[in-house]
């Protein structure tokens, strides 16, 4: 569910009017609802209290400092994948103890910083990165405090790209040689084992995935246990998928009724990384429409967002829901490519969309934008990153300015042989 509603006409995210505040932010920009996010973080909570459990937000898939505020008064840790994330994640006043750091290349730098902060666990991906931390911790005389991210091979029936729980993926250790880590991590005098991680991939939308890689890793924690290694924490990663267009996927509680009897029975601390699930369909992209362009074979409407501002449609072909912010008065529609003005063919929010006939300057919603949307945006053809705004109720609050054209140029300089 959404706080995004048509009020006499209008589209609104709670209680405001989505037209109101392009008026007063101009297009694009990206608008959150305060009380989707807490909603939807509420409901993983919720589903699953019948266990020890840490709900660690998934950063990458929007970080912006006032969505993880909101989170982190709700009591969410945070799945961290680069040193700016836990920068990002402390800033919003996360607890330390609350944070994993994910991801095959931490840079030495980072995992510093992380065994400084003193998190709670690294999710680990190779023989290296184990050995780096160690001799990390060994230097700062601290404990680097370890998971082992294992690939139980389970296909989560996605998409090919955030595909990462198969062999042929470049994440974690294979299952069946994940003792021999263990052991390795266990003659490490800087290194203390305390968990085991899986994490599948994303937008998935069944639950027998999840049941399957959790079944596996369960029998490897046994496994552990007699060759004489505890294991405190199993985080069996995120992925639960939100609807776009017909995907029926999962509720949070089904997903914890599914795996809640396994849990109890290894009597690990549970960790969960929800991204999509929780800021999916928390947020949405307003774009205003510049011009209508029709050719023999197509008709577009150009649009003032680009691939640079979302581009999960050219990259991973996928569907988002575009709505009229103001409902048109007549009924008649065409089929359009809405295009926005990045000089790449791939620059497009959607393909042969049946859409009603808005004019220039009306503006489009696209839908469940909340993830990897702004996350994911750059600078390309030297375009500003948009405004990102939140709502509360009846009150907005601009969370992050447009870009102004200095801040494209931020950081660069002009070596002294080309002055003048």
């Amino acid at each position: 569910m959404h706080d995004f509603q048509y009020k006499n006409g209008q589209l609104h995210c709670e209680g405001v009017s989505v037209k109101a505040v392009a008026q007063r932010v101009g297009t694009p920009f990206y608008l959150y609802s305060s009380n989707t996010l807490t909603n939807h973080f509420q409901a993983f909570d919720r589903a699953f209290d019948k266990v020890p459990h840490i709900i660690c937000y998934a950063l990458k898939s929007n970080s912006n400092s006032a969505v993880l505020r909101a989170l982190g008064r709700e009591g969410a840790g945070a799945d961290i994948v680069s040193g700016g994330e836990l920068f990002r994640a402390l800033r919003a006043g996360i607890n330390p103890k609350k944070i994993v750091f994910a991801g095959v290349g931490k840079r030495r730098d980072e995992i510093e910083y992380a065994l400084k902060i003193g998190i709670l666990m690294f999710n680990v991906e190779s023989g290296d990165e184990l050995q780096a931390l160690d001799r990390a911790a060994g230097e700062m005389h601290a404990t680097a405090r370890i998971a082992l991210r294992v690939n139980p091979n389970i296909d989560p029936k996605t998409h090919k790209y955030i595909s990462t729980g198969l062999k042929k993926n470049k994440f974690g250790i294979p299952i069946e040689q994940a003792l021999e880590y263990y052991r390795m991590a266990q003659s490490l005098r800087n290194v203390e084992i305390v968990g085991v991680h899986q994490h599948i991939g994303s937008q998935i939308t069944e639950v027998q995935p999840f049941v399957d890689a959790l079944e596996k890793v369960i029998g490897f924690i046994k496994e552990l246990r007699a060759a004489g290694i505890g294991i405190q924490y199993i985080d069996i990663g995120g992925g639960l998928g939100i609807t776009y267009r017909d995907e029926t996927p999962p509720l949070p509680r089904e997903l914890a009724q599914a795996v809640q009897p396994l849990l109890r029975e290894c009597g690990c601390t549970l960790v969960i990384e929800p991204g999509r699930a929780i800021v999916g369909n928390a947020g949405i992209l307003v774009t205003s429409v510049i011009y209508h362009k029709d050719s023999e074979e197509k008709k577009f409407l150009v649009v003032d967002a680009g691939m640079n501002d979302l581009i999960r449609p050219s990259l991973y072909e996928a569907y988002h829901d575009i709505r009229p912010v103001v409902e048109p008065a007549s009924a008649e529609k065409a089929v359009f490519d809405v295009v926005g003005p990045i000089c790449e063919s791939g620059d497009f929010l959607a393909k042969d969309r049946e859409l009603p006939l808005v004019k220039q300057g009306e503006l489009l919603a696209v839908m469940s934008a909340g993830a990897y949307g702004f996350s994911m945006s750059s600078n390309y053809n030297s375009r500003l990153r948009v405004a990102e705004v939140l709502v509360r109720g009846g009150e907005y609050f601009i969370v992050r300015e447009r870009e102004t054209y200095n801040d494209l140029v931020k950081g660069e300089k002009i070596p002294r042989w080309l002055e003048g």
